[in-house]
């Protein structure tokens, strides 16, 4: 199959995970508008609104979002809150409370992907377990079209902005929108988005069991290589494209195009993928990069 292209001009959604920030979303919104990307909605994770932070911070990113344009474009606001049994969860204290605000998420993101949206998930606002929750269910459901992104703001522009202070900033104010590496195992993997459906715990185990047999798994590729096709997948493993593996081993992009098409058959057939799993030297940067460093 074709290598997924990331196309940064079709329409894609932003979710963001909130807490008493809300210019978290709109630094987020605004450095993704400048790079070209068309955001037509944006999705607000959120815990209970008995929460006076959370609940002002929702008001400050309604009045960014009047008559659902942003910034004189259209894009739509929408909520999604974390619920229990109809009721909004007001915090994550236990395994059953991280449980579901997973599902929730879960359901989220699923939905989206089904409607062919290309996602943006910011995590940087909000609990810290809603990020890490939400990157467990992104690894399933998300593809290589969709980003994860992690927001860094100077301690100085911080205090300046914080509570919604300031919802947008300048250049000059150094915040940086930093993409973070996204492993869409579910992508590979198709087994794992059905056990989504279940559990965040047995997607969870599947995917243990998935990587606890990857060093072996490698090794019989590995040994089914040639020396050539070795020193392309060891390029791969280490982080580069196509063309940067090209420059480093002085051969031509055909020529690593045709190890990496041999490499990938035989990755099929060690993990037992399907001929029609999308498969790409992102899967031998994600599978091997830690084999690599032992041989």
């Amino acid at each position: 199959m074709l290598e997924s292209n990331y196309n940064s001009f079709s329409p894609a959604t932003l979710i963001a995970t909130l807490g008493g920030q809300p210019q978290v979303v709109t630094f987020a919104l605004d450095a993704l508008l400048a790079r070209g990307e068309q955001i037509t909605e944006v999705y607000l994770v959120h815990l209970s609104l008995e929460n006076p932070r959370t609940r002002q911070a929702l008001h400050c990113l309604q009045q960014e979002f009047l008559d659902d344009h942003y910034a004189g474009r259209r894009c739509r606001l929408r909520r999604a809150p974390i619920q229990v049994n109809g009721q909004a969860l007001t915090d994550i204290r236990t395994a059953d409370d991280a449980e579901a605000t997973w599902r929730n998420i879960r359901n989220l993101i699923a939905e989206l992907k089904n409607e062919g949206r290309r996602l943006h998930l910011c995590l940087s606002g909000g609990r810290r377990m809603m990020a890490l929750l939400a990157m467990s269910a992104a690894a399933l459901l998300c593809d290589h079209q969709d980003r994860i992104w992690h927001m860094h703001t100077p301690e100085e522009t911080l205090r300046r902005v914080r509570d919604g202070a300031v919802m947008h900033v300048t250049p000059a104010d150094g915040v940086q929108l930093i993409s973070t590496p996204l492993a869409p195992w579910g992508a590979y993997f198709p087994a794992l988005r059905t056990l989504a459906q279940t559990s965040m715990l047995a997607a969870q185990e599947q995917l243990r069991l998935f990587t606890a047999s990857d060093d072996s798994t490698c090794r019989r590729v590995w040994e089914r290589l040639s020396s050539r096709q070795r020193e392309v997948l060891r390029a791969f493993a280490e982080g580069k494209r196509p063309d940067e593996v090209a420059a480093a081993l002085h051969i031509t992009l055909s020529t690593v195009n045709t190890h990496k098409t041999a490499i990938l058959a035989e990755c099929r057939i060690a993990w037992g993928l399907p001929d029609d799993a999308s498969l790409d030297y992102r899967f031998l940067r994600e599978r091997f990069a830690r084999f690599v460093q032992q041989v």
